[in-house]
């Protein structure tokens, strides 16, 4: 599958012909400022949680592509009230069969509310599952002794953790996590975007091969095959 950066915690999996979307948080991050958001085409659109630096573009992309939104009960029923006509309200624990493979959104320890300051429900992080890979999208988490859960139930083939540390875990602790999850290929993501979460790039992969493990650091607007 391909897979693109759009930066922060937003990437875009084209799986077989399906595009799937998460976390948009484009437009307002300099970082992304060659990534015309219109351009953007998405099937679907997963949130893992209401902070505005993962669903502020989600309306403008679900609504331009009449895309499925799928994010907790609160965060589906918000976007609802502001026009997006297809959502899929979840929450923890569940799974849902979407024509690309199963989602199923697990626990992530993380706050949560929407831009307008509205309740965002708990945030969560999603295993997919399709016919040909399982990967993890943590989403903005802690490290958590639940991530041991998800290679009891799934044979996950690459992660997406967060590294950037202040809001979420380290980059020491997202290895931790990859042990967890039983992985030795991590895709990091929710890094660089403001002062708080500057990252050492060199110190982040020095750390990734004391663990052994393969960190990904995708540029934005890149896009890789996995």
């Amino acid at each position: 599958m391909n897979i693109t950066y759009y930066g922060q915690s937003c990437f875009l999996f084209e799986i077989g012909q399906h595009r799937v979307l998460f976390d948009p948080f484009i437009t307002p991050n300099e970082l992304a400022s060659h990534i015309d958001v219109n351009a953007i085409k998405a099937d679907y659109i997963l949130l893992s949680h209401g902070h505005q630096d993962h669903v502020h573009d989600a309306e403008q992309i679900a609504k331009n592509n009449n895309s499925i939104l799928v994010a907790n009960f609160e965060i589906a029923n918000w976007f609802s009230g502001k026009g997006v006509e297809k959502t899929h309200p979840m929450n923890t624990g569940g799974k849902v069969t979407l024509p690309f493979g199963t989602v199923k959104m697990v626990t992530a320890i993380h706050s949560s509310s929407l831009p307008d300051g509205s309740y965002g429900g708990t945030a969560a992080g999603f295993v997919v599952e399709t016919e040909h890979t399982t990967f993890y999208f943590a989403g903005d988490t802690a490290l958590t002794y639940d991530m041991k859960l998800i290679p009891e139930q799934f044979d996950v083939d690459f992660a997406l953790l967060p590294i950037g540390d202040n809001f979420t875990m380290d980059v020491h602790d997202a290895m931790l996590a990859a042990d967890f999850v039983q992985v030795d290929k991590v895709i990091g993501m929710h890094y660089d975007t403001f002062p708080y979460i500057k990252i050492d790039r060199q110190e982040v992969q020095e750390v990734a091969q004391m663990a052994d493990k393969d960190l990904i650091l995708m540029e934005i607007g890149q896009t890789i095959n996995l």
